[in-house]
């Protein structure tokens, strides 16, 4: 019997003594309370990204909503008006620096979920079709891969972006571009493991299609490592778009952004505005704390040698 077959048959899995990964998920993830606490910690920070509309106290980007002589309050403020209370104060265009961490929160997450779904479908067909087919298209695919994984991933971004200027869609290209060699490197490892199994031959034997062998049965034994690299991938991806706004190059100074909101308190931290930095970079380290917490456990859990 495959392996295939165990785990993807919880009664045989357990008439056989090997957990399957949502038994130990349920045993082991849930068991942490480090564990417990990043993924409380990731859903409450997910959740003030996709309700910041919603939950914010204004919208920053409102010009309609701004009061110059609110620019540079300190936390606990009162607006000029008296009608609302700046909790982390504001920055230099007067802006409630709690919605803007919101709205800030929100398009950080967005670039660096979109920019890394999209390196995981891209970088697992390529290590797919790779070790699926072997030969020159393996050697071809994956010296493609070496070649870009031999340069560091904010220099690559920033050409990329010198190239294509600034914007959110210009930003989650570069990302993508970035991210896809890591899943193509993954992918095809394991799927050269997955490729030499009995049910792969079984299926080549019932003269079924690449593409269904691929899809249908290779693919869905590939993921777990995949989905645990795109969990960290995706704290890396967050610091990369915060890195690259504060640079300059990310997303334009009209767009809300971790990395944007972090750049313009820089200049005022010597003038003892530090508020205006440190909260957005409290926010950013609290979001790759989090989802770098649970994507630590689901390693742990979904590695086949850790498997009881």
């Amino acid at each position: 019997m495959s392996q295939a077959t165990v785990t993807a048959t919880p009664d045989v899995a357990k008439v056989a003594g090997v957990e399957t990964p949502w038994q130990r998920f349920k045993s082991d993830f849930l068991a942490s309370k480090i564990a417990i606490f990043g993924l409380i910690l990731m859903i409450l920070v997910l959740g003030a990204a996709i309700l910041a509309p919603w939950i914010a106290p204004q919208n920053p980007y409102d010009i309609g909503n701004l009061d110059i002589f609110d620019s540079k309050l300190p936390p606990l403020s009162k607006s000029a008006d008296g009608s609302m209370t700046y909790w982390l104060g504001t920055d230099g265009q007067a802006r409630d620096l709690l919605s803007a961490i919101l709205y800030g929160m929100r398009t950080s997450m967005m670039v660096s979920i979109v920019s890394v779904a999209a390196a995981l479908v891209l970088g697992t067909l390529v290590g797919l079709v790779a070790a699926y087919f072997g030969g020159w298209v393996d050697a071809l695919l994956m010296r493609i891969a070496d070649i870009q994984l031999s340069f560091p991933s904010i220099l690559v971004a920033l050409v990329l972006l010198a190239v294509l200027g600034k914007g959110v869609d210009k930003v989650i290209i570069a990302l993508i571009i970035v991210q896809w060699a890591y899943f193509a490197r993954a992918a095809r490892s394991a799927a050269l493991v997955e490729r030499t199994k009995e049910y792969v031959e079984a299926a080549r034997c019932m003269s079924l299609g690449s593409a269904r062998v691929l899809l249908r049965h290779m693919l869905p034994n590939c993921l777990p490592p995949l989905i645990v690299i795109a969990t960290i991938d995706l704290a890396h991806a967050i610091a990369l778009e915060a890195t690259l706004s504060f640079l300059g190059v990310g997303v334009p100074v009209t767009e809300p952004s971790l990395g944007m909101l972090i750049s313009n308190g820089f200049e005022f931290l010597m003038g003892g505005s530090y508020w205006i930095s440190f909260f957005p970079g409290i926010a950013l380290a609290l979001a790759i704390i989090a989802i770098n917490l649970v994507g630590d456990h689901l390693r742990d859990i979904l590695n086949p040698y850790n498997a009881h």
